[in-house]
């Protein structure tokens, strides 16, 4: 009778473990596992997340071409944090780009980018091909 005793008290007291709050874990840049340091990103066939929707961390610094669900045809385009910021495209990775404009609609999307759910705001939502995302530095060349 007392090594089941024992094996209730050992079992109690890891219940009691499991059930202690964890401390919150802050989401390092480019998720907690992803190598090299990559963005999460939000990419939706409808505006404000709708439709057919996929979020994947890309790695930054890298062009990424859409997958053909959403290639011509993105509406929510949303970088998921405020320390990165994305270059959406007209063309895919390989192509060159010829326009003496560039390839992108003229801005970058940030966190706070208020046309990020709804790209048709901007006349982009059979535009974007591709994207590439870079972490944000400050003026004294810090990461933000």
């Amino acid at each position: 009778m007392q090594l089941s005793g024992v094996i209730t008290s050992i079992i109690a007291a890891a219940a009691c473990v499991s059930a202690l709050p964890k401390p919150p874990v802050k989401r390092a840049v480019g998720g907690l596992t992803k190598r090299p340091p990559a963005q999460q990103v939000l990419l939706c066939q409808g505006a404000n997340a709708t439709g057919i929707c996929h979020y994947e961390a890309y790695a930054l610094d890298e062009c990424h071409d859409v997958s053909e669900d959403f290639f011509h045809n993105t509406r929510t385009f949303a970088p998921d944090g405020d320390d990165f910021y994305c270059w959406p495209r007209v063309g895919k990775c390989a192509d060159i780009c010829k326009s003496p404009t560039g390839c992108t609609f003229g801005g970058a999307f940030y966190f706070d980018n208020p046309h990020k759910y709804d790209l048709a705001q901007i006349a982009w939502e059979k535009s974007l091909v591709s994207f590439d995302c870079h972490k944000n530095i400050t003026t004294d060349g810090t990461a933000a």
